[in-house]
């Protein structure tokens, strides 16, 4: 059988699992919630969450916990930029800005965001570290999102406080720096444009965020406690 054979009889095996509702999985996990879960229904597979609540969490790393918007977290990625200019000749900070440099130059290829159909997750991720490259991102602006995410979590009494959560906050951090394709050719009124934006959800953003934790796990092992607080933009 080929690869391809394989491929569609998996999803065909697949597509007839998640039309098969199981009664057992009759309610959603979030508190709160009265919808069962997309595994009994015919709408999918997952034991654990509704179909609202499984979007929600592929989005924002919770099910339950909004993303941080652009304002909340700009103060801190701010207070994280400085604190960074601040100590650029400590051990540590070099060594997260370097490893984040080797992300970029080691991520492949660019491949332009409408290419991108049909690759797996972890080819999306190796293509978004490749488009802040081409786009001449500062690694020390991606070594800064990280360390916003942490403070602003430290800061929130209330935060989700799961490795997820955090990875999947950063990693949308990172992909808006650079997260689209964008084209434009002919002159005057004949002018087109091209403006293509990959989704920011799902496994990809695990990929992006888990890579970045890596990168800067040194860093925040040493200096967590001297981590700045948030200033004003």
């Amino acid at each position: 059988m080929t690869n391809w054979a394989a491929r569609r009889e998996r999803k065909t095996e697949v597509k007839g699992r998640a039309q098969e509702p199981s009664h057992i999985f009759n309610r959603c996990r979030v508190v709160g919630c009265s919808k069962p879960a997309r595994a009994g229904t015919e709408d999918g597979l997952d034991t654990r969450f509704c179909r609202s609540h499984a979007d929600h969490y592929a989005r924002h790393g919770s099910p339950y916990r909004p993303s941080y918007g652009a304002r909340e977290v700009a103060p801190y990625r701010v207070a994280a930029m400085v604190w960074l200019e601040a100590n650029q000749s400590d051990t540590y900070v070099r060594n997260a800005v370097d490893r984040v440099a080797t992300l970029l130059q080691s991520s492949g290829p660019h491949v332009e965001a409408f290419r991108l159909r049909g690759l797996s997750p972890q080819d999306r991720a190796k293509a978004a570290w490749a488009r802040l490259r081409k786009a001449a991102v500062d690694p020390r602006g991606v070594v800064a999102a990280w360390l916003a995410i942490e403070m602003i979590i430290r800061d929130d009494l209330q935060a989700e406080r799961k490795t997820e959560f955090k990875r999947v906050q950063a990693a949308k951090l990172v992909h808006k720096m650079a997260s689209g394709t964008h084209k434009r050719w002919g002159e005057g009124s004949n002018v087109k444009e091209l403006h293509v934006y990959p989704r920011s959800r799902g496994r990809v953003l695990r990929h992006v965020g888990e890579a970045l934790e890596e990168a800067c796990a040194l860093l925040i092992d040493r200096h967590r406690a001297n981590l700045p607080t948030a200033l004003q933009s």
